[in-house]
């Protein structure tokens, strides 16, 4: 064979094998299959809020007011100050009483004129509830209500809340607002047992207990003067002891000498709660007495 078609030969061979080498190394590129759509799962965070939005919108009522009650659960969420304020609206007492106790446990300054609003409300329960909640909001207008609930009428005339407060001699409604709402009726935990005891009688005072001992922190002078009465002539222990406890923390020392015939009463909690004021009053006015010097 010449040596030209050997040479020839050679180049062909080396040639298709360079051509089946480089079509070897080119992969074929598949067809892009696009991946199936799937919906975006809610996080555990919005499944939260959702159960709760749909817990304030039941029919049922008791679900209604869980739902809204918990909402004093996240003060740093402006929803649940919205729904709390909507839950103001709601058809059942229940619901409004849990609105208000939420938007002052939210600290909710900015729900202030609704809560004063809720102050007219037909039930007793709500109007208790955001008379609580102002106080937290540091309101004066809550005290308004609280002395209406201690004296049957309030400061500015006659009149008992929106003729609510024969609703307090109820002992159902009275453990309801007191215990189950956690609203704060029953003043101090020493007097737990006779404060169920004096429910059990058909007995509103452990509400008015409360009520005077809010009104500690009320400026108003006539105030301070009615508890010094209340501490010496209700009818009611708890009272008494709670108006005692009331200006004790209200601080004035010019009290001490309206005090004094407490420390004879014939129940052992008023007496010694008194003995307990007049300590404390005599070393405020001991205190002021060397300030002067």
């Amino acid at each position: 064979m010449p040596f030209r078609w050997k040479v020839a030969g050679t180049l062909l061979v080396v040639s298709s094998l360079a051509a089946l080498g480089a079509t070897a190394q080119t992969p074929t590129t598949p067809a892009t299959v696009p991946p199936p759509e799937t919906s975006k799962q809610p996080t555990l965070k919005e499944q939260a809020w959702s159960l709760l939005r749909s817990g304030a919108h039941s029919q049922k009522t008791d679900e209604r007011a869980t739902a809204v009650r918990v909402l004093s659960l996240l003060p740093s969420q402006p929803e649940a100050v919205s729904m709390a304020r909507r839950a103001l609206s709601d058809n059942k007492p229940q619901v409004r009483t849990a609105a208000a106790m939420s938007l002052g446990q939210l600290h909710s300054t900015s729900s202030i004129p609704q809560l004063k609003a809720a102050l007219a409300d037909k039930d007793v329960s709500v109007v208790l509830a955001a008379a609580h909640s102002l106080v937290l909001l540091h309101d004066p207008s809550a005290y308004e209500v609280y002395y209406a609930v201690l004296t049957g009428q309030r400061k500015s005339g006659p009149g008992l809340i929106a003729g609510q407060l024969d609703t307090l001699k109820d002992p159902k409604k009275v453990a309801v607002m007191g215990f189950e709402e956690g609203i704060g009726f029953i003043p101090f935990a020493g007097m737990g047992f006779s404060a169920v005891k004096a429910i059990m009688k058909d007995d509103s005072s452990p509400v008015r207990a409360a009520a005077a001992r809010v009104l500690a922190d009320d400026p108003d002078p006539n105030t301070a003067q009615q508890l010094a009465e209340l501490a010496i002539s209700d009818k009611s222990e708890l009272v008494r002891t709670a108006a005692i406890e009331a200006l004790a923390r209200h601080g004035d020392p010019a009290f001490v000498d309206k005090i004094v015939p407490a420390m004879s009463d014939d129940k052992v909690t008023v007496r010694y709660t008194a003995a307990a004021a007049i300590v404390r009053l005599t070393a405020i006015a001991e205190r002021r007495k060397r300030q002067r010097k």
